[in-house]
């Protein structure tokens, strides 16, 4: 038997299983697991058999409980390979079934968190007590990488709570708290100390050792609580919860689905063979195209780019200490709040004392927010509070090691905040902009030092999105991208580097969704026609919503400015259907977007649920609207991907990698496709992607030409 799972039986018969595989931060479910459990399991049966078990403790030798299924076991199954993972499954999950059936008394003592294989193997355990730390989860987040629990978490959930109770865990991937966990009844008890958690775990083996535990569904007469055979009522919700899943997740998800489908299927029927249907519809998940985007993206490419696969090498971590922020509005107080929050001292400074409090207002809203929850302490809150300094006063920004300038996107405004900033703050700061199109190398010029010159664009809501691109001017220095590097890590953001050039990385491709959008309304495709179908494909907010939410007018501001530009350089803009558009809603119309309660949508004043203005269709659409169904889809998928393929030739985004994690974490684009630049692969490979860009160009213009795909 490996080290993977220790074996201690002390003078009372108390075997303790500890979890603790060897040379890895974590324990996860793969071969040495398997080997170490089946190892383990067939001792304790020997002794069992031989009188010497009373009991047995399962617990961990790692910060966390069991992190879970081995992701690089999981993403390299396919259907060649599948027969010999399935055997694989089966030893690990009858394994379980061997501790749950041992005929002795098993506690899982959690002293950390349990996620997704680490829950499954505390569920097959008769008792269970979690450490009552605010930093411990407990949860099924299979199915944010496309899966469903695999390993008898379905099955034993749904046995345990009830479908009803069971499902969010399982559908939405809701992770808990201790003590969350402990009302809905996944755990029994808490414990305030890893020592105390053993003492208990110990005390009810004692308890426990002279009866002959059961899990509930292996007792005779056992139901599923809320679940009658026969009874009209429990079969009316069961009939509703489809419908509502597909209202969530509009059929472009499928691991819901087959969640779903497990958990019904498997609550009729008796535990092994539920087990087995269970397994059935993970292994086609598995083998799925959505699974392999999912956890390449979601997974090993977000966790690639936060390890600093894309940082500068040769410079050591240089946190920053004091921030300036330049602009107290909805992107500036966002910034500060998530630095204050990482523990950041920060000068917000505005044109007034009145807006400068303001934007630290904004802050106290969202802090009180999370208190409400209970998410935060309230002395919690008060400490980044503390670290937010509102003022109008240029010198307030002495003694800053970076200043980010978050103005409106005027570059004359822009270059004189941050020509003045510089001259005040410390004389190796940092000064970055906030900027979402204008070129950076531009913006650069304002400053003395444009080595020290970066761009730092971040997305909205701040405190939600996850997403920073830091954007490299002509003269940015490597050591300057790394500083930048590390304060977005500081603040538990994603930092991918871009190339300078209009637009970036992000809001270029991002314009192509919103353009593309406003295109098929006037072509003549119903307006409704194209937000549904881009909910339908994976998007978040359809192309028209977005735009409202961005606002109209600062889009129109944003394209006033490249027409500018480019006629300075002697260059002339390129035109798009979508272009008079935005400029007759922002200006003529008087309809620029949802702050102002009226864009492409109405925006109720009592606050009822948005509605597509009427007029919209009547006002610009010229077209017959002989769009096919599966254009809308595509045209919004392929526009954004083939952007992303020109942004990979031009060394904009420098890798496939940084190019998913950007689209996926910074705009939206579908997780299930793995992100714009894996969508190309995954959806049928270079070639059948070309083809079908070909028909696009064919049917609506150039800008569906695929360019050569060079990396």
């Amino acid at each position: 038997m490996t080290d993977a799972v220790r074996y201690d039986r002390d003078a009372d018969g108390v075997v303790t299983l500890t979890l603790d595989q060897p040379g890895q931060s974590a324990n996860v479910m793969n071969a040495d697991y398997v080997t170490a459990m089946g190892a383990a399991l067939d001792r304790l049966e020997h002794d069992r058999d031989a009188g010497d078990v009373r009991g047995v403790v399962v617990t961990s030798a790692k910060s966390t409980f069991f992190a879970g299924g081995d992701l690089e076991l999981l993403r390299d199954v396919t259907s060649h390979n599948v027969a010999d993972f399935r055997r694989f499954l089966d030893h690990a999950k009858g394994q379980l079934r061997r501790l749950e059936t041992l005929g002795r008394p098993v506690v899982a003592a959690i002293n950390g968190s349990a996620l997704g294989g680490g829950l499954e193997i505390a569920l097959a355990c008769h008792h269970r007590i979690v450490l009552d730390d605010p930093a411990v989860k407990l949860g099924f987040p299979e199915v944010t990488l496309g899966l469903l629990p695999g390993g008898g978490g379905t099955v034993r959930s749904v046995r345990l709570l009830g479908l009803t109770a069971a499902l969010p865990l399982l559908v939405e991937g809701t992770q808990l708290r201790p003590g969350a966990a402990l009302d809905l009844g996944l755990v029994h008890d808490l414990a305030n100390s890893p020592e105390n958690l053993l003492a208990k775990a110990r005390a009810w083996v004692d308890t426990a050792a002279e009866s002959e535990p059961a899990q509930p569904w292996d007792r005779k007469g056992f139901r599923i609580p809320g679940l009658r055979l026969g009874d009209a009522q429990s079969y009316a919700a069961l009939s509703a919860a489809p419908a509502m899943l597909a209202k969530r997740t509009h059929g472009a998800y499928p691991a819901p689905e087959r969640i779903l489908a497990a958990a019904v299927e498997g609550a009729f029927v008796d535990v092994d063979t539920a087990l087995e249907i269970e397994s059935r519809y993970f292994l086609e998940l598995l083998t799925g195209q959505v699974a392999k985007n999912m956890i390449c993206t979601l997974w090993f490419g977000r966790n690639e780019v936060a390890r600093g696969a894309s940082k500068p090498t040769g410079y050591d971590k240089r946190p920053v200490r004091r921030l300036g922020v330049l602009g107290a509005g909805m992107m500036g107080s966002g910034i500060a709040h998530v630095s204050a929050y990482a523990g950041i001292e920060v000068v917000l400074k505005d044109v007034s004392a009145d807006a400068a409090q303001a934007g630290r207002y904004r802050v106290v809203a969202l802090l009180e927010e999370r208190v409400a929850k209970g998410t935060l302490t309230p002395e919690r809150r008060d400490e980044v509070l503390a670290r937010i300094v509102p003022t109008e006063n240029q010198a307030d920004l002495a003694g800053c090691d970076l200043i980010i300038e978050a103005v409106f996107e005027d570059r004359g405004l822009k270059n004189s905040v941050l020509a003045a900033a510089e001259s005040t703050a410390l004389p190796e700061a940092l000064i970055a902009s906030n900027t979402s199109t204008l070129p950076i190398t531009g913006l650069a010029a304002a400053v003395r030092s444009p080595e020290r010159f970066v761009g730092l664009h971040f997305f909205s809501p701040v405190h939600k999105m996850p997403l920073v691109e830091i954007i490299r001017g002509e003269q940015t220095s490597p050591v300057t991208l790394a500083r930048a590097f590390d304060y977005v890590r500081q603040i538990g953001k994603l930092p991918i580097i871009v190339g300078d050039s209009r637009g970036f990385f992000t809001s270029r491709v991002f314009g192509t969704y919103v353009n593309e959008g406003i295109a098929m309304v006037v072509e003549g495709v119903p307006p409704a026609v194209v937000e549904n179908t881009a909910r339908r494909a994976g998007f978040p907010v359809g192309p028209l919503a977005v735009a409202d939410e961005v606002s109209l007018a600062l889009l129109a501001r944003v394209r006033a400015q490249e027409v500018a530009d480019l006629e300075a350089a002697g260059e002339s803009p390129v035109a798009h259907p979508a272009h008079d558009v935005v400029e007759a809603m922002a200006g003529e119309l008087n309809r620029p977007g949802k702050a102002a309660g009226a864009g492409f949508y109405d925006y109720p004043r009592d606050g009822g649920r948005k509605r597509l203005w009427p007029g919209l269709a009547d006002r610009f659409a010229v077209g017959a609207g002989d769009v096919r169904p599966e254009d809308v889809r595509d045209r919004l998928l392929f526009v954004q991907a083939l952007e992303t393929l020109r942004c990979l030739n031009e060394g904009v985004v420098q890798t496939a990698r940084d190019a998913n994690v950007g689209t996926v974490f910074g705009i939206g684009y579908p997780s299930w496709t793995g992100g714009a630049a894996q969508f190309v692969e995954a959806y049928g490979g270079r070639a059948a992607f070309a083809a079908r860009a070909k028909e696009l160009m064919a049917r609506y213009g150039e800008r569906f030409q695929p360019p050569p795909i060079k990396r």
